[in-house]
């Protein structure tokens, strides 16, 4: 009787708390790593990146990279 109480009283109620703990910390810390890469890369890169995994055609590729450069040196 007495293991009965100790899995199913206050003790379950702890390891509900541990758990959504847990729980919350990693879904709050997984974004962020995903994100922070992109983050740190310029459009130039972002638009290279697109060019070399073929998501661009050649002549988007340097259409978009010369209003990059020409709003850079705009600044």
């Amino acid at each position: 009787m007495h293991h009965y109480y100790y899995f199913w009283g206050m003790h379950a109620y702890w390891w509900v708390f541990w758990f959504i703990l847990w729980v919350m910390f990693f879904s709050f810390m997984m974004p962020v790593t995903r994100t922070s890469y992109r983050q740190m890369q310029t459009p130039l890169q972002l638009l290279q990146r697109r060019y070399a995994a073929g998501e661009i055609t050649s002549e988007e590729y340097e259409e978009r990279r010369t209003k990059l450069l020409r709003d850079a040196n705009m600044r």
